[in-house]
């Protein structure tokens, strides 16, 4: 079994022995088993959240995103659901918000907050930059627009962080692939850059699409670019994204490559030479 399930109901099916359940699988909650060979994610959590609340809970936050098929969540996070049952457990937050019937779906027969309403949550109840990463992975895997969540809010303004939710969502963006990316994104808008566009494709001379760059100012012909270990780890993906660079450049691009080893200040360096550059061509 590689999800979780009640022991009891598969101890009285006759799918397990008491010492296969003893022996072979663990204990996530109380009669709820996983395998030992089956690792603890977002998503298993929330599973096992569910099994434990025996139906009468919502899914909600991480919990909910990861349902949600959201990327990027932390495996060691708790789980979190939505019940009357507060009773402290291990491994789970309950919270003890209210709800609308809006706001409330079934995935694979399991009741979870809907994509918005899973990303006021987060909008709410985590510090920006968190919550910003987190709604942007959510977004892109449910495409949810950004507009829609918004409305979402604006349906009930009396809610405890209303504006907490608004001021997140004015910086949230789904083009961003990875949480590094909506990083670099914050960082550039906070040094006093014009908001980047994401996912920017790039045309050659004969209007043939080369590639899309992470972020970028099309108008200005600067791009930033993330490169994460996927880049490194393919040589094919290698060799694609320096024949991508190369044309760019040749295209006047300025393409500004961007790893984890490089700090902030670096790159607001290169990218106010890249701006400085820009502004003397203006000239």
């Amino acid at each position: 079994m590689d999800e979780p399930f009640l022991g009891r109901a598969a101890l009285a099916a006759g799918e397990l022995t008491r010492h296969a359940l003893r022996s072979r699988y663990r204990a996530v909650h109380r009669d709820v088993y996983l395998s030992n060979d089956v690792e603890l994610t977002a998503l298993i959590r929330a599973k096992a959240c569910w099994l434990r609340s025996r139906g009468h809970g919502v899914l909600a936050g991480y919990s909910a995103a990861a349902v949600h098929g959201t990327r990027w969540i932390d495996p060691g996070l708790p789980a979190t659901v939505i019940d009357d049952n507060r009773r402290r457990t291990p491994g789970i937050i309950t919270w003890g918000s209210a709800l609308t019937e809006d706001e409330v779906c079934t995935v694979d027969g399991i009741r979870l907050t809907t994509p918005a309403r899973t990303a006021i949550d987060l909008a709410r109840r985590y510090p920006l930059d968190t919550a910003v990463a987190s709604i942007d992975a959510l977004a892109r895997a449910t495409r949810t627009k950004v507009a829609t969540i918004q409305d979402a809010v604006h349906r009930y303004p009396g809610r405890h962080g209303t504006e907490r939710a608004l001021e997140v969502l004015s910086l949230v963006d789904p083009g961003a692939e990875s949480p590094r990316e909506t990083a670099l994104r914050l960082s550039v808008v906070r040094a006093g850059y014009p908001r980047p566009h994401t996912q920017v494709p790039v045309y050659n001379e004969y209007d043939v699409l080369i590639g899309r760059v992470d972020l970028g100012w099309p108008e200005q012909k600067i791009a930033l670019e993330y490169e994460g270990r996927h880049h490194r780890m393919s040589r094919e993906q290698f060799d694609k994204d320096i024949r991508r660079f190369e044309e760019m450049i040749e295209l006047d691009w300025i393409v500004i490559r961007v790893t984890a080893a490089d700090t902030e200040a670096t790159i607001h360096i290169r990218l106010a030479d890249a701006w400085s550059r820009r502004v003397r061509a203006a000239s």
